[in-house]
Order: structure tokens, then sequence, then C-alpha cells
């Protein structure tokens, strides 16, 4: 079966279902009746239900109805919503510094609107102490609150150790900011 809706000579049924123009039931009617009725209204006959017994066809301006779908299909496409998930990587002895490198990139990515998986590599006798990679992330957690949440608790695989953390329902994400010395910044005065 072609996926393609039916219009006017390719509908191959003895009989229809048939609705009016404005949404009217016209009854069951032969389908040369329905094809009549369609060229005198100056419309096409549309199967609008195919498994229907026998199948509803409806009086229409096909083109004007193929577009109206396509600008909703368009529409719709428009108001998704891409979620990225940014990932960022630690180890369970990280120094302080660098913690607060990659907690800065968390929170960049939070305010942004992105999605993070915090994840955390074990390496040889470290991988006996999983209770620092779960410190080390609850840590984490606790520090971006205000911006994110988290939506998959600490979970060991295998010598990972990963963490997802979404942003706010509520929060707008943030747009990139400007540098002050670009030409097109206001002036800080």
């Amino acid at each position: 079966m072609s996926s393609e809706t039916r219009i006017n000579d390719r509908i191959r049924v003895p009989e229809v279902r048939l609705v009016g123009p404005n949404g009217e039931q016209v009854g069951i009617v032969r389908i040369e009746d329905a094809l009549r009725l369609a060229q005198e209204a100056d419309l096409d006959l549309v199967e609008v239900a195919p498994q229907a017994r026998p199948p509803v066809c409806k009086l229409m301006d096909y083109g004007k109805y193929k577009y109206e779908s396509a600008q909703k299909a368009r529409e719709s496409r428009r108001n998704q919503v891409l979620t990225v998930i940014k990932e960022q990587k630690l180890r369970p002895k990280i120094d302080s510094h660098d913690y607060e490198t990659k907690k800065r990139n968390v929170v960049r990515f939070l305010e942004h609107g992105n999605k993070v998986k915090v994840t955390i590599m074990f390496r040889g006798r470290e991988q006996s102490r999983p209770e620092l990679g779960f410190r080390l992330l609850q840590r984490l957690a606790d520090d971006v609150a205000e911006l994110g949440v988290i939506e998959s608790s600490p979970k060991q695989d295998g010598r990972n150790m990963i963490m997802v953390l979404a942003p706010h329902k509520n929060a707008k994400p943030r747009a990139k900011a400007t540098t002050p010395d670009a030409p097109d910044a206001p002036d800080p005065e």
C-alpha cells in the first residue's frame, strides 16, 4: 500500500461514505456519483479514512489541504526543543583548581539549557573506592543545585560512575554573552 493519500480517479472502490465540503454527512454513495459531485463543486474527492468500510472520502481543495498540512508540520518542527547532552569527565583524585574549572564548564552547559553527563573515571586501585566518586558527584550536584537537578543519580558502570544533571524546567536558557570589546556591544559608560 502506498502511504500517499488517494484522490479522485485513484480511489478504486464501488462505494464511499461521503463528507461534504463543510463537514456535513452526505451518506454512502457510489464512487461515480461522488466524483460527479466533486466535479460540479470544482473540488477534489479525497480519501481521508481508507481503512474504514466503506472508505470515508471528503470533498475538498486538495492543494490547499496539502499546503495547510505542510504548514502545520513546519510549525510543529519549529516548536520542538532539541536536547543536547554535554559530557564532563572527572577523576576521583581531582585537584581543587581542576574541579573548579570542570564545575565552571558544567555551570555554563546548564545555563545554556543543556543536560550534562558527568563521568568519573576510575583506574587501578581507585576502583575499590567507589564512594570517593560518589561523594565527588554529590558535591558537584550540590554546587550547581541552583542551576540544575539530578536527572539520573550516580551509577557505577564498569570503570566509570555516571550521573546526569538537567537544567531546571522553569529556567530560561541564557544566550551567549557578548564581550565588551565587541564592536556591537553597548558602551559600559
